[in-house]
C-alpha cells in the first residue's frame, strides 16, 4: 500500500474506487466497506483508495469538546488498512482552513479533480464538508454532476449490536474487553515506551515494564489486570500480564500507571517500544492488606494467564 500525505503527489489515476472516513479502529463494520472497494477495484483493474485525514479533525475543530481517545494510532491504522488489501491511503492534511471547505467544493476538488473517483463507497451515516453538512444526498448529486457512482453500505451488526468505533470505546472503558475485541475483529493493543518506574515489582518477583503510550490520544482501557501478548522492539513475543491502575496497595496517589510483566523474559527494555495486545480482562484493580497478599494475587493472575494462553 502506498501512503500519500500530500494530495499534490497523488498520481493521475482515472477510475479510482474511493471510500472516505476516519477509519479509527478498522473494525468489522469498516471491513465490510473495505472489502467492497477492494473487490470493485480489482474487478476494474483500478486502485482501491481510502481517503482519511491527519491530524484527526477533532484536534482541529473540536478540541474544546474533550479529550480525543483513538482506537488506533496513524501507524496502526495504516498497517490494518494495508492488511485489508487497500492499494492507496491518502492522509489528507486537515487544517482550520480546510475545515471550512463546503461539501460541493470537497466533491469537486478532492474526489473528482485530485482522486479522480469513479466510485465512492461510504457508510450509511457518513458526513463530510464544512460543519459535516454533506451526506449521501450531496454525494449522489455530485455523482450525477461529475460522473461517478455512489454506493451506500448499511450499518453492520453482530448479535443485534451495531458495530461502531463509539461502541468499541465504551466497551473498553467499561472493562468489556471481550466485547470490544469481538467488534474489532482482533485484540486491542497499546504501544508504549518503557520508562523507569519505582521497581516495586522486582521486590515481589514480578519486574514490570512501565509504559508511556507513544500517542497521547490513544485510548487506555479500564483499570484492571489483563492477560496480554507482548511484542518487543526485536519482534520477540511473550505472554504476560498488564496492570492499568493506581497501585492502591502501595500508593495513595491517583496517578495511573501502565505496567507489563513479560512471562519468561529477562533483560533490559528501557527506552524501547513495547506493544501489548490485550487478550483477556482478568479482574478489576484491588487494594490488598499486605504485600504478601498482593504477591499471592499476582501468582494467581499469572497462573490464570498461563492457563488461558495454553488453551489458545
Amino acid at each position: 500500500m502506498t501512503v500519500y500525505t500530500d494530495p499534490g503527489q497523488y498520481p493521475p489515476t482515472p477510475d479510482s474506487v474511493v471510500t472516505i472516513g476516519a477509519y479509527d479502529g478498522v473494525h468489522l463494520g469498516h471491513r465490510v466497506i473495505l472489502d467492497r472497494i477492494v473487490a470493485l477495484a480489482r474487478a476494474r483493474s483500478a486502485p482501491s483508495v481510502v481517503l482519511s485525514f491527519h491530524p484527526h479533525p477533532r484536534l482541529v475543530v473540536g478540541p474544546q469538546e474533550g479529550g480525543l481517545e483513538l482506537l488506533t494510532t496513524t501507524e496502526e491504522k495504516t498497517q490494518r488498512l494495508a492488511a485489508a488489501g487497500i492499494d492507496r491511503l491518502v492522509l489528507y492534511p486537515f487544517t482550520a482552513a480546510f475545515s471550512e471547505t463546503d461539501s460541493d467544493t470537497f466533491i469537486r476538488k478532492v474526489l473528482v479533480e485530485e482522486l479522480q473517483a469513479r466510485t465512492v463507497v461510504v457508510g450509511y451515516d457518513h458526513r463530510f464538508g464544512r460543519g459535516r453538512g454533506g451526506g449521501l444526498d450531496e454525494l449522489r448529486k455530485g455523482g450525477q454532476r461529475y460522473g461517478f457512482e455512489v454506493e451506500e453500505i448499511p450499518p453492520q451488526a453482530i448479535d443485534d449490536a451495531k458495530v461502531s468505533s463509539t461502541r468499541i470505546r465504551q466497551a473498553l472503558q467499561g472493562g468489556q474487553l471481550a466485547e470490544a475485541n469481538r467488534l474489532l475483529g482482533y485484540p486491542y493493543s497499546l504501544t508504549g515506551t518503557v520508562v523507569q518506574g519505582k521497581q516495586l515489582g522486582r521486590t515481589l518477583g514480578y519486574p514490570t515494564a512501565n509504559l508511556v503510550p507513544v500517542d497521547p490520544h490513544k485510548l487506555v482501557p479500564a483499570l484492571g489486570i489483563y492477560a496480554v501478548q507482548c511484542t518487543t522492539a526485536a519482534g520477540a513475543v511473550y505472554p504476560g500480564l498488564l496492570s492499568i491502575g493506581t497501585n492502591p496497595t502501595v500508593s495513595s496517589g491517583a496517578t495511573r500507571t501502565i505496567e507489563a510483566f513479560l512471562i519468561g523474559f529477562s533483560g533490559d527494555l528501557y527506552g524501547q517500544p513495547l506493544t501489548v495486545a490485550l487478550v483477556a480482562y482478568l479482574r478489576p484493580e484491588a487494594r490488598f492488606d499486605s504485600l504478601e497478599a498482593l504477591r499471592a494475587q499476582m501468582d494467581a493472575d499469572r497462573a490464570a494467564a498461563e492457563q488461558l494462553f495454553a488453551r489458545l
